[in-house]
């Protein structure tokens, strides 16, 4: 794990599913199986970038826990004025310090064991505001996970 600091917001159009931590070992396998089957992310105008990213985000109690419902939001980055298809929704990952945790290669069964590390990291001030999974083009993963500033 190391820090980072994303100087500008993430804008990205994708599909959305609304879950909770005690109905997700079940929820988003299954998410993420519809979505790749469908295809529809390829379909989306004005992509910046070859990445994939799974932003978890609007949290029931953001700011303080991800307990409760949150949002996973599936989708490509685009530019802040993009327009939306219909059934997908925007979502915006602001600007933040982020822990970075790699995941092997390639290997993105291994993004399950990669969470299991960050909610372990007690210590990490974690702000509980837009968490995510980039899936670079290059088979390259990893999990940013948005932490407050140093005091």
């Amino acid at each position: 794990m190391h820090t980072t600091v994303q100087d500008q917001a993430i804008h990205l159009v994708g599909i959305e599913l609304r879950t909770c931590n005690e109905e997700a070992a079940q929820t988003i396998p299954a998410f993420w199986q519809r979505l790749t089957a469908s295809g529809v992310l390829q379909d989306i105008p004005q992509r910046t970038d070859d990445a994939l990213l799974a932003v978890y985000t609007h949290f029931e109690h953001a700011g303080r826990s991800n307990q409760g419902l949150y949002s996973l939001i599936v989708g490509v980055p685009v530019p802040a004025g993009a327009a939306v298809p219909a059934g997908m929704v925007r979502a915006v990952v602001p600007a933040s310090r982020r822990a970075v945790f790699p995941v092997a290669h390639g290997q993105p069964e291994q993004v399950g064991a990669v969470w299991q590390q960050v909610w372990a990291a007690r210590e990490l001030p974690k702000t509980y505001i837009a968490d995510y999974e980039r899936y670079g083009a290059d088979g390259s993963i990893a999990v940013f996970v948005g932490i407050h500033d140093a005091p």
